[in-house]
């Protein structure tokens, strides 16, 4: 069995809040489970496991190029190729689970990893902040926050559920 990359994101959050640090290195992995354009994983990450997959999803509603939908799960989906970076998502949503430097990043391609490349995952570990990248023979263990985002990548994150659900 392959190892598969561990993304934490309670690390990569404390030191963008901490540190105010609007570079962070991002991964890209293909086949990416997206095809409505280039995603980064925290991107897909970040909808799949933080937001809060609001109803009326403001977001949605104030996006001025309808660069945002739901899917049929109820995830957030932003066309990239329609997202004009005016950030009127990530000033509505109450929850702040829409990122500033999601805007910043798709555009610096010096910020971008491909975590198919051996030499490429190396370097996005050793550039990332320390200990939220690693490499693990573990599967899913959602007792302890860790979430399968495709076949090679698990991603550590806090949940959020309804009581509803």
């Amino acid at each position: 069995m392959a190892q598969k990359i561990l993304i934490d994101m309670f690390k990569l959050r404390t030191v963008m809040t901490e540190k105010c640090d609007q570079s962070l290195p991002e991964a890209l992995f293909y086949p990416s489970p997206s095809i409505n354009g280039l995603k980064t994983i925290r991107e897909l990450a970040t909808f799949r496991f933080t937001c809060r997959k609001c109803e009326d999803a403001p977001c949605i509603a104030v996006c001025p190029a309808e660069a945002l939908e739901k899917d049929e799960e109820g995830l957030i989906n932003r066309y990239t190729n329609l997202c004009i970076s005016c950030k009127s998502c990530v000033t509505i949503c109450p929850f702040g689970t829409m990122m500033t430097d999601f805007f910043t990043h798709h555009r610096n391609k010096d910020l971008f990893y491909d975590l198919n490349d051996s030499t490429e995952l190396r370097k996005f570990m050793e550039v990332s902040p320390a200990g939220s990248v690693s490499l693990t023979d573990t599967d899913e263990l959602p007792e302890e926050h860790i979430y399968r985002l495709n076949d090679r990548i698990l991603i550590k994150e806090y949940l959020y559920v309804t009581e509803n659900k």
